[in-house]
């Protein structure tokens, strides 16, 4: 696949005759047109090459990424606005890579329950840790032992706790921002 695997032009052309069949549609209160092949096509090609990068090649759930971002960008073609931008290979790489990390934190949520529960079972006397770790491995994870399943568990609460704490600060910036709309709205009584 050559460097500009995409046309961004004709990308943009074709989202703009799509864009005014849609409002078109609308007005008459028809079935919205399906996506052309061509967008749907980029879509594939944006995703499939992105999944490449450094960043997301290692993942095994490849394939799940790509689907992913594809359903994305389906779901959201009709919000891409050819009067704000010309760029829609920006505009759609970036619901892509967003899909991709998505996905990637719901992998990680899923690993870290199994191996919380395997975990968990363990400590309770019902099932050999070392057994459970013998049984799941595959080609993909024949490094799986019980310090890495140990560390991806303490790695991934750490993520959990920072995770939490940030929600935490923002929302007392959110309430200390509507504290001060109120107080300046409020009406002082003399």
């Amino acid at each position: 696949m050559s460097r500009h695997y995409i046309n961004n032009k004709t990308l943009y052309e074709e989202l703009c005759k799509y864009k005014e069949r849609v409002e078109q549609a609308k007005r008459e209160g028809k079935e919205l047109p399906r996506i052309p092949e061509y967008i749907g096509e980029c879509f594939y090609k944006i995703a499939t090459r992105l999944s490449t990068k450094y960043r997301f090649v290692n993942y095994t759930y490849r394939d799940e990424m790509i689907s992913d971002a594809i359903e994305n960008c389906v779901m959201v073609v009709n919000n891409f606005d050819p009067t704000k931008s010309n760029n829609p290979f920006a505009y759609f790489t970036q619901i892509i890579r967003n899909a991709f990390f998505r996905r990637i934190m719901k992998e990680k949520k899923q690993t870290y329950v199994k191996y919380r529960s395997m975990q968990k079972m363990t400590i309770e006397g019902g099932l050999s840790f070392q057994q459970e770790l013998e049984d799941m491995k595959t080609v993909e994870n024949s490094y799986l032992t019980m310090e890495h399943v140990n560390e991806f568990i303490k790695d991934y609460e750490n993520y959990l706790v920072v995770t939490r704490e940030k929600s935490k600060r923002a929302k007392k910036g959110i309430e200390k921002f509507v504290e001060e709309e109120v107080d300046d709205d409020t009406p002082v009584s003399s």
